[in-house]
């Protein structure tokens, strides 16, 4: 999956990895995606995010609260 997402008060990175990617697993390469939004913590309305294209999925070795 790969786009953008225009973000809406208070959204965190690992909660745009969930919506948006299925998995709070892909909330590093979110980051990674759009490193000149690294310094938020919340985001405000309105800003725009590049989505990463996934290549693989989360490790499914972890336990299940970390999946």
């Amino acid at each position: 999956m790969s786009g953008s997402y225009t973000t809406v008060q208070g959204d965190t990175w690992d909660l745009i990895a969930y919506r948006k990617l299925g998995s709070t697993d892909y909330t590093d390469q979110l980051i990674s995606a759009n490193l000149e939004h690294v310094g938020k913590l919340l985001f405000p309305a309105g800003v725009t995010l590049r989505l990463p294209e996934i290549a693989e999925k989360p490790n499914a070795n972890l336990p299940p609260w970390k999946r």
